[in-house]
């Protein structure tokens, strides 16, 4: 705020003027930049050219950095930044993070093997779109975490999900990260006690949370999504990383 309160009123005036023509700010960005711009109205203060100079280029770049707009059919939630915790070992035994797939589009789904219809469901359609992709099928990742790490040892989870893809993520959390990550991704599960101990069935969100290929999160897409609806935001996100 202090950068751009110290520009001649003018070139605030020119700079706010050019974000918007530009159409790539969202509208948190966008509110942001108009609280802002108030802010500085009010500062009638001048600074050496220099300082001027570096609050331009500071402005632009964070407008240059900005994921441009995509239409989608899910939920488009650019900007969020749900999965900056997440973590797994890797098939190497290394540790490895959404940033280390760069360059595929990501799909995290909450979910357990012994899910009845929700989970077998969502990760055949998902392996039918990937095959439906071709080459480009293997630029898409899915990564499924179990709400139920009792029942799902790394073991059993990794047979499961063999059964959608031989290249799925499968992640058994300890049950304090279980917790602090369906925090972090907003999502709710609890479990429902069945006849015997062990017959207990798992109540939880579903659907998936999509990353692009520079692993920012930029949608949420329902259970129940039409198949063809997912596969087009897929599409969207492998091609504007080709632009």
């Amino acid at each position: 705020m202090a950068l751009l309160s110290s520009l001649h009123p003018k070139l605030q005036d020119h700079l706010y003027s050019m974000a918007h023509s530009m159409h790539i700010l969202s509208p948190i960005q966008k509110s942001s930049l108009a609280a802002l711009r108030v802010c500085s109205q009010l500062s009638q203060s001048f600074v050496r050219a220099g300082l001027a100079l570096g609050a331009c280029l500071t402005v632009l770049g964070l407008v240059a950095c900005s994921p441009k707009p995509l239409s989608f059919n899910g939920v488009d939630i650019t900007g969020a930044d749900s999965g900056r915790t997440l973590a797994w070992t890797g098939a190497n035994g290394q540790v490895q993070q959404l940033k280390d797939l760069r360059g595929r589009v990501a799909l995290v789904f909450f979910g357990y093997s012994q899910c009845p219809d929700v989970c077998p469901t969502s990760l055949t359609e998902l392996k039918e779109i990937k095959e439906s992709l071709g080459q480009q099928g293997q630029k898409v990742q899915v990564i499924f975490i179990t709400v139920d790490p009792e029942r799902d040892t790394p073991e059993v989870l990794k047979a499961y999900v063999a059964n959608f893809g031989d290249d799925i993520i499968s992640i058994s959390p300890e049950p304090e990260q279980l917790k602090a990550w369906a925090k972090e991704f907003n999502i709710y599960y609890d479990r429902v006690n069945g006849p015997t101990p062990t017959s207990y069935t798992m109540e939880h969100t579903a659907g998936y949370y999509i990353y692009d290929t520079q692993a920012r999160l930029r949608l949420f897409s329902r259970y129940g999504t039409p198949k063809e609806a997912l596969s087009a935001d897929i599409q969207t996100l492998l091609k504007d990383a080709k632009s």
